[in-house]
């Protein structure tokens, strides 16, 4: 067992212990994913059958790179034996095998968030709801919420707790909503994200048969990130490893920062609850990060009371202490960073790559993405409308969609007219009226206009007949043609190569559109090779492998050397050389919004704490003593997380050299007297002044005339970020004075009226 030796100690013990519950936390860097794959690779090496290994992750990526090292490992194709994805993938696999079960077709669609937003905007168009009181994707939000804690529409009709959270929120019409769109989805023979968790527990719980079959199955269990779970993943993990509880949890609480998605914290903290005779393994050397990184995150994650404790550590090198600066406004931040990148990478003979930019929320970037295009330096945002999402794609993933399960509503509402087949909006509008009239989907009133009396034309009924039988013909090849030859062969047949070669004429962007679409078709000549060999894959199959990427899966060649600006979210797991963090600024970072309470603060923490700990050898933090929000320039104040750091581990720079507008610094007015200093203003600014006097109009006018001052409880207010809302109580006098305010959108929330911008309000 050579490949043992290249493990430290805490990492082996932790591969070697294959029985029973496990936990292992993992802090930043210390070599996670390594462990997982040694232990499943042990296991094998030990006799354990592959076939009765389990392994869950959050990344078809992360999935994919454990299987090949174990594979390496162990040699031969045992690794391929191995039940190993993400839980949405794995799940999926399993609805299909058992789709009948529940009434869906082995083929059923997976809706991705577009889909299931616009299928929301038809139900609330169709019950004429104000759709400005039911945005599609606040109501999605609190469908998957219900659907995250296993609550069926039927429950959520029932509870009299949740009616009346909706309608406070002045959305009475949710449950109703709710059932509507769970009723269509089922009749277009679709399933959400949030339905490959619900309906695995739906599953497990209405068939025990299934459930011993895979509990039976599935001797060892191992779950890679488990503080990211949620209720339905937590609860289908528990019942899978009921029988044996050879179930090891592998993630750090420490970085636990997805609760907006459902995650809770509590599964991992309360592991030895459900496993009493538990061991616990903690791996705290991190090998990522220099010295200064890791005790300054240290630091700051000390001051979190909720966390199972450990001390990470490195053998790294000290590294350079964690530099601070501070900047006049968010367009200036943005420059400062830029042109410390340019310089770095030129000094240094750095990639590009070597850099990310994190930020607290996606409206951050748009400074950077200034600085860095006069800079002519390449960067790529992470989050951004991703390559499966452009129009050109969708429109031929609808038709290999509708291949694959002709019942797909929102698939045949995509592409019915496109290209145009003279199908207008008011002839669907009346195929629509006909299926809701006799319970139907779609395609039955289409494919069998003859069952189903339309008020429509002959010629319209022809066009229509004629869509279908094209939709058949490609159905009934879809799962014995290989997936390129059936690809190409949809989008010649439809139309949609025909038109969009036909536009290529008109500029740039209709080119890029046809070499989009000839990418796609190219991706999926590489989905059925093997290392160069041609394979029988379908294109059923590759449909389901792309429903189920996640942003992390779908990085090119072409995004490999660029500056990467991310959110904070959107970074945990990665690592890089250089990493700038920005916004630093209260009720920035931490944000304002989650504020109410010490768990929602601490979430913050371990974001600031993932943050810090993606650098490897330089982090920097920023922040703007102005910034505009909302159109308004707000003065700002540095995150308390700043001075949580352990100063020992800090410098602060002055973005703006020795020489400032012709007059030399001081050492008053530099950084290193404190965070609250300011230096003199550069030439290149606008008059500092002007800068001053337009925060401080800003700061006076928040109150609207001091009128928050006079708040009352019943008062209607306006709050330009959270919309409208009722105050529900007042504590406090003076400067100190509070006030708790329910807003429908974004819950209660506490308010300092000293500095609340709202406005008084006719109920």
């Amino acid at each position: 067992m050579e490949y043992l030796k290249g493990l430290n100690e805490s990492q082996r013990v932790a591969v070697e212990n294959i029985d029973g519950p496990t936990m292992v936390i993992a802090g930043a860097g210390s070599g996670k994913t390594r462990v997982l794959t040694y232990r499943i690779a042990h296991m094998v090496n030990l006799g354990v059958d592959p076939f009765q290994i389990l392994a869950l992750t959050f990344t078809n990526k992360a999935a994919k790179e454990m299987k090949n090292r174990i594979s390496s490992i162990v040699g031969g194709n045992e690794s391929m034996n191995i039940t190993m994805g993400t839980f949405h993938s794995v799940f999926s696999r399993i609805l299909r095998f058992n789709a009948d079960k529940l009434g869906y077709p082995q083929n059923f669609t997976i809706y991705d968030t577009q889909d299931s937003k616009a299928l929301l905007k038809t139900i609330i168009k169709e019950f004429n709801l104000d759709d400005k009181a039911y945005k599609a994707n606040n109501v999605l939000g609190r469908i998957s919420s219900a659907k995250n804690s296993l609550i069926s529409p039927e429950a959520y009709a029932a509870n009299a707790d949740i009616l009346e959270e909706d309608r406070q929120s002045s959305r009475p019409e949710m449950a109703r909503i709710y059932k509507a769109y769970a009723a269509r989805c089922f009749q277009a023979g679709a399933m959400d994200f949030d339905d490959l968790l619900y309906k695995t527990n739906v599953l497990l719980r209405d068939f025990p048969d299934v459930l011993q079959y895979y509990q039976h199955k599935f001797k060892y269990i191992l779950v890679d990130e488990y503080q990211d779970t949620n209720y339905a993943q937590y609860l289908i993990v528990k019942k899978l490893a009921a029988v044996y509880e050879n179930i090891c949890v592998v993630g750090d609480d420490a970085q636990s920062i997805y609760s907006f998605r459902g995650a809770n914290i509590q599964n991992i903290l309360n592991f030895k609850k459900d496993y009493p005779d538990f061991k616990m393994f903690k791996l705290e050397q991190n090998y990522r990060s220099s010295k200064s990184i890791v005790a300054a995150a240290n630091s700051v994650i000390a001051n979190n009371q909720d966390q199972i404790q450990k001390v990470v550590w490195t053998d790294n090198d000290e590294g350079k202490p964690i530099t601070i600066i501070k900047t006049l406004t968010d367009n200036e931040e943005g420059k400062v960073i830029a042109e410390k990148m340019f310089e770095a990478r030129q000094a240094e003979n750095l990639d590009y790559s070597d850099f990310a930019i994190l930020y607290r929320t996606n409206r951050q970037s748009r400074a950077f993405e200034e600085a860095l295009r006069k800079l002519n330096l390449p960067y790529k945002i992470y989050g951004g409308l991703s390559f499966y999402q452009r129009k050109e794609i969708k429109d031929l993933l609808s038709y290999f969609r509708l291949a694959a399960n002709s019942k797909d509503e929102e698939a045949l509402k995509r592409v019915i007219n496109y290209p145009k087949r003279a199908i207008g909006k008011t002839s669907m509008e009346t195929v629509v009226i006909a299926a809701n009239q006799y319970g139907v989907s779609l395609w039955e009133v289409i494919s069998e206009m003859h069952k189903y009396p339309v008020a429509l034309n002959a010629g319209t009924k022809a066009k229509f007949a004629d869509f279908a039988t094209m939709i058949k013909s490609f159905s009934a090849q879809i799962d014995t043609l290989p997936a390129y030859d059936m690809a190409v062969q949809i989008a010649k047949s439809s139309g949609v190569l025909k038109e969009l070669h036909n536009e290529k004429e008109k500029g740039p962007e209709e080119v890029e559109r046809y070499q989009n679409v000839e990418e796609l078709l190219a991706g999926i000549k590489n989905f059925s090779s093997n290392k160069g060999e041609i394979v029988t894959k379908t294109l059923s199959e590759f449909m389901m492998d792309v429903a189920l990427l996640t942003d992390a899966d779908q990085e090119t060649e072409d995004d490999l050397n660029k500056i990467s600006l991310m959110t904070i979210h959107s970074s945990k797991g990665l690592e890089f050389k250089h990493v700038f963090i920005v916004g630093l600024e209260e009720n920035l970072f931490p944000s304002q919004m989650v504020l109410n309470t010490r768990s929602e603060l601490e979430e913050e923490r371990r974001l600031f704490y993932v943050a810090l700990t993606r650098a490897e050898v330089s982090c920097t933090i920023s922040y703007a003593v102005s910034r505009f929000v909302f159109g308004s320039l707000n003065t700002s104040e540095p995150s308390r997380f700043i001075s949580e750091i352990d100063m020992k581990y800090v410098k602060h720079e002055n973005p703006y050299g020795n020489r400032v507008g012709g007059r030399s610094l001081n050492s008053s007015s530099g950084f290193s007297g404190g965070l609250n200093r300011m230096p003199a203003a550069p030439s290149n600014f606008r008059a500092l002044n002007d800068v001053k006097k337009s925060s401080s109009a800003s700061s006076s006018m928040s109150s609207k005339g001091s009128s928050a001052l006079d708040l009352k409880v019943g008062y209607m207010v306006m709050h330009e970020r959270f919309g409208k809302g009722k105050v529900i109580k007042i504590e406090g006098t003076g400067d100190d004075k509070k006030a708790s305010i329910f807003f429908p959108k974004e819950g209660s929330k506490t308010l300092l009226l000293k500095f609340a911008k709202l406005d008084v309000i006719a109920d």
